[in-house]
């Protein structure tokens, strides 16, 4: 085995890597909707790999969805915190644009950026109504294998 070299980035692609994320979140949001809306919902969904936003009226109609594949991170990096709270805060401004004042925020999932994206929100000056966590419970569990004969 010959000798292992650790590749590690300079500042200026740091610098450049942030800045396209970055950019990436204060891209210019799309948003059509017919009426003004003054309330809403926020649903996180955080697994392990990735996080994703959506934002529906109270009938449920997605009004804007995000996620963290889409602002701009790849690989692991979809599923830490910091690519959360930047999901948080692309999601905050879409929320801005609309015009909704109150929101329900639905957590789902069991992955890191459940906690900042909350937090990245309330940062925000969102009104939040109600936290409420939906993650699915399995009540018995699976049926257990045969017993093992030998």
């Amino acid at each position: 085995m010959g000798k292992k070299r650790i590749i590690s980035k300079t500042e200026e692609e740091l610098l450049k890597e942030r800045e396209k994320i970055e950019t990436a979140v204060k891209k210019e949001i799309k948003v059509e909707t017919p009426q003004k809306i003054k309330e809403g919902r926020i649903y996180i969904f955080s697994s392990y790999n990735n996080i994703i936003l959506t934002l529906t009226d109270p009938k449920g109609n997605v009004l804007y969805r995000t996620s963290a594949g889409q602002i701009g991170f790849k690989g692991t990096k979809k599923g830490t915190p910091f690519a959360a709270s930047k999901v948080a805060e692309t999601m905050a401004q879409a929320t801005k644009k609309l015009g909704i004042e109150k929101i329900q925020v639905l957590v789902k999932g069991i992955g890191s950026g459940r906690e900042s994206a909350i937090r990245s929100l309330a940062a925000r000056d969102l009104d939040i109504g109600s936290i409420k966590d939906i993650t699915p419970i399995p009540h018995n569990g699976c049926r257990p294998p045969k017993v093992r004969r030998t």
